[in-house]
């Protein structure tokens, strides 16, 4: 897999089943098939969660919701005390351009959602940014926050 626009301390298993790559998802438990997104998904999850303080027990990978009356996958919410979305990401997989349709897509998940803060990455370039409900608008920041500066 490719080198990613992460720290690069983080340690995985990844184990050949069936020959198919696997790599071992902490959250979910279980060894998921590794693709180009889901590598960027697990580091991810693993610089919030080992960087940044984001709590494991409170981030989710893959959460079902409806929108628009479909159901669609988050790559990664993280809830608050109270359960209530203060982030959701995006994970794109390293060749893919981050461009206005990904930027489209996850606000519009996130009408239904309803997260301050979104994250679009592709594991090379990462785009944070929060809203400000009662201005409608959004902020980008020049850094991912820290779980409790949201």
């Amino acid at each position: 897999m490719v080198s990613l626009n992460f720290p690069q301390h983080y340690e995985f298993d990844i184990r050949v089943i069936d020959d198919k790559d696997y790599i071992f998802d902490r959250l979910r438990r279980k060894h998921v098939r590794l693709t180009p997104e889901e590598w960027v998904r697990q580091h991810l999850i693993e610089y919030l969660i080992q960087d940044l303080g984001y709590p494991a027990g409170r981030t989710a990978i893959e959460t079902g919701f409806t929108h628009e009356g479909n159901l669609h996958r988050a790559d990664v919410i993280v809830h608050d005390r109270q359960g209530e979305p203060v982030l959701m990401a995006e994970c794109k997989a390293p060749d893919v351009k981050l461009n206005q349709n990904a930027f489209d897509q996850i606000s519009r998940y996130n009408t239904s959602v309803e997260a301050n803060c979104l994250i679009l990455t592709n594991g090379l370039t990462h785009y944070c940014y929060v809203l400000d409900r009662v201005e409608r608008t959004y902020r980008f920041l020049e850094q991912l926050p820290r779980y409790e500066e949201l």
